[in-house]
């Protein structure tokens, strides 16, 4: 089991930067495939991205792709979040989550509490 925690939130304005960061607990950090997900207001919870366990392939949702990049540094039990050209429509609860078996873009087996980004206009 893995228990992870969300960092790096906050305000910012259209066109800014921001990195999130999910610190897991555990020893098998690196046998997991990694993803971030995000859930607007009204909105249903959607992919953002993935890296997978060991060789690091990622995916990206296509309404971040070129912008978000995902990353991991499994020495240090992180997955990271780089958000570039930030649009009011990427405000969200950003989630990051865990699956010990699969790469892919739903169905994760565990899940942080989550980190709010807001973008403002």
């Amino acid at each position: 089991q893995v228990q992870l925690v969300e960092s790096g939130g906050g305000l910012v304005q259209a066109g800014d930067s921001l990195r999130l960061s999910c610190t897991a607990s555990g020893r098998s950090f690196s046998s997991y495939n990694m993803g971030w997900f995000r859930q607007a207001p009204g909105k249903e919870r959607e992919f953002v991205a993935a890296i997978s366990r060991s060789n690091s392939i990622t995916d990206y949702a296509d309404s971040v792709k070129d912008r978000f990049t995902i990353s991991r540094d499994d020495a240090k039990n992180t997955v990271y979040l780089q958000m570039n050209s930030l649009k009011p429509e990427d405000t969200a609860v950003y989630y990051c989550a865990a699956d010990r078996w699969y790469f892919k873009r739903n169905d994760y087996d565990y899940w942080g509490q989550g980190t709010q980004v807001t973008v403002s206009s």
